[in-house]
Parts: structure tokens; C-alpha cells; sequence
């Protein structure tokens, strides 16, 4: 193992002990500038905590760990291409709204907004936010909020009820971490380890068990605000970059792996994207009596995007589509 290879590996065990560190590190397509070790940047930071996400991910969706199970067995690791989670522009309690409770961690990271998309048909916006120092390396983070104040009013009152009593994950621990990547561009290998627990805390759920009459107000507007009621802002899906997902597709679904039905192509044809539909999961609610009452509903999934070189630039085509990502969002819809 490379020196790089130590010390991702010393910031991932911190949370997933040894051995699930050095698998996960396995299953993943590393940069070889982050063996770079004279001391511990942002970037490998940040792809500790995108390893870290990438694991909380292959936890829930039994698919997507199929999936990169059956990829370490042909010998060919993930190019973890970006992550994505849904935010709430609204009242959020203790939470900062929408994408700044989370700009506020990546920002420090090294990363910055690199394109707005609109999602109009979903009452949203996404923000990609790409890394300074090694954008086609480091993952990408597509960050989308969900406008509360253009529901209808019910919904609003709803999303209110749920999300306004939010809770802020991050804790001192975490901001003297942050506050230290934003000021000098690293820090100790130990207030990393101390810090990323809180990190990865953040995609999460930080509101309460929500309210089952409020999840179906919301559910009967918005299917994504209904998911954000269940799941927080955990990791909605996770990306594999790969060559041509046009064929991957279709040798996919002959395996019988349960895909959207068409692949979606950006208005450039430069970006390509498709998608595992969202496995379920078992999600608490609370009654009106009190009860607590469980239910199957949609969580996350996994993605796939193939990037072609810009011409203009001969660099790849690190952007989103705002067609594409309203086509990807249906899989999280329920079946």
C-alpha cells in the first residue's frame, strides 16, 4: 500500500475500523497525487469522507452492493464519480436551509459551486459543487434543494412540522476541523479522524421521526419532499463513472438488475447518465394517537454516468444536466 494509501486508510479505520476500511479503499479508484504525504491536505479529507459516505451507501441499498460486489470480483474498482442529497429551503430548525448547511462543509474541503440547475418540474435547484485541486478525482457533490415556500400550502405546513425542528449535526470538534481546512488547507491527521465522525453525521436525518398525516400531505405534492421526510439528507445515490453506460445498461438489465427504463442524455450528448430504481426500505412514522406505524418506502439507489471530453477544452465534462437529473430523480418515486 502506497503512503497515500496509509493515510486514507488511518482517517477511514477511525470510522469503520481496519478492516472495513481496507475493503472499502479496495473497492474505489484512487488518485495517485493523494499518496502525497508531507502533510494531510483538503483533498484527502475529502476523499475520506466521500469514502466514508460511499460505505454508509453500500449499508442501505443492498443493489448497489451487488453491484460493486460483483465489479471486485471481475477485478475493476469504482470511479466514484460524484454523490448527490436533497435539501429543504425552508424552516429548518437548528439546520442551516437548504444547501448551506452543507456548503459550510465543503466550502472548507476545497470544493465550490460549479453550476446551478434548475429543476422546475420538481420544485427544486441543484448546485454541483466540484473540488479546486483535483475535480475529475475528487468526487463531485450534487446538492439540491427543495423550494417549501413553492408548495402548495398544505405542504407547507407540513414540511414545517417535519423539518423545523431540525437538529445541527456538527459539533465543536467538527467546526475546529473546518475551520482549520479553511484557514491553512490541512490539518493533523488527528483532528481529522476526531472530526469526520461528525461529517459524515451530517448526511443524515436530523429532523424527528416525522408525523404519517404529514408525510402524506407532503407525499401527495412532492415525491422528493416526502423522501427527504424519511431519509434526511442521507446520500441519495452514489455515481460510477464508466466508459459507456449505454451498453452497461442494457448488459444490466439482461442480468436482471432493476434500472430505469432509458438511459438520459444531456443536451451536449457529453453526459450520459442511468440508474438502479431506489430499493426500499422499513421507516417509522408517528400516528395521530401516538402509535408508531412502519412502512416500505422508496430509499436510495445507485447511478451510473458515462463523461465525454469537452472538444473545446480537451478536459472531461464535469457538468450536470437539468433534463438528466429531473429523468435520474423519478427513481426514487414509488413503484
Amino acid at each position: 500500500m502506497t503512503a497515500g494509501g496509509d493515510i486514507l486508510h488511518h482517517l477511514v479505520a477511525g470510522s469503520l475500523g481496519g478492516e472495513r476500511a481496507s475493503l472499502v479503499l479496495g473497492l474505489l479508484a484512487i488518485d495517485p497525487a493523494l499518496a502525497e504525504d508531507d502533510s494531510l491536505t483538503r483533498a484527502q479529507i475529502a476523499m475520506a469522507l466521500n469514502v466514508l459516505l460511499f460505505a454508509d451507501l453500500l449499508d442501505r441499498v443492498p443493489t448497489a452492493a451487488r453491484y460493486v460486489g460483483e465489479a471486485r470480483a471481475a477485478g475493476r474498482r469504482i470511479c466514484f464519480d460524484h454523490g448527490a442529497l436533497r435539501t429543504i429551503d425552508g424552516p429548518t430548525g437548528a439546520l442551516p436551509p437548504g444547501r448551506a448547511a452543507f456548503a459550510r462543509i465543503l466550502e472548507p474541503l476545497g470544493y465550490s459551486m460549479d453550476g446551478i440547475y434548475p429543476l422546475p418540474r420538481l420544485t427544486m435547484t441543484g448546485h454541483a459543487f466540484a473540488h479546486a485541486d483535483l475535480p475529475e478525482t475528487v468526487p463531485q457533490f450534487f446538492v439540491s434543494e427543495l423550494h417549501v415556500a413553492s408548495l402548495p400550502l398544505p405542504a407547507q405546513v407540513a414540511a414545517e412540522r417535519v423539518f423545523g425542528a431540525s437538529r445541527d449535526p456538527l459539533d465543536g470538534t467538527a467546526l475546529t476541523l473546518l475551520a482549520s481546512l479553511a484557514r491553512d488547507g490541512r490539518c493533523s491527521p488527528g483532528l481529522a479522524v476526531a472530526g469526520l465522525p461528525a461529517l459524515v453525521r451530517a448526511f443524515g436525518r436530523q429532523h424527528p421521526t416525522p408525523r404519517l398525516d404529514d408525510y402524506q400531505a407532503l407525499l401527495a405534492f412532492s415525491a422528493e419532499a416526502a423522501w427527504i421526510a424519511s431519509e434526511g439528507n442521507a446520500f441519495n445515490h452514489a455515481t460510477d463513472r464508466v466508459d459507456d453506460v449505454d451498453a452497461l445498461a442494457a448488459e444490466l438489465a439482461a442480468r436482471g438488475y432493476p434500472l430505469k427504463p432509458a438511459v438520459e442524455h444531456s443536451a451536449s450528448k457529453r453526459v450520459r447518465q442511468t440508474a438502479f430504481l431506489a430499493d426500499p426500505v422499513r421507516r417509522d412514522f408517528v400516528c395521530n394517537n401516538g402509535a408508531v406505524r412502519t412502512l416500505s418506502v422508496p430509499g436510495s439507489f445507485y447511478e451510473f454516468i458515462s463523461r465525454d471530453r469537452d472538444p473545446a477544452t480537451g478536459r472531461l465534462d464535469l457538468a450536470f444536466d437539468s433534463g438528466n437529473a429531473t429523468g435520474i430523480f423519478a427513481v426514487t418515486q414509488r413503484r
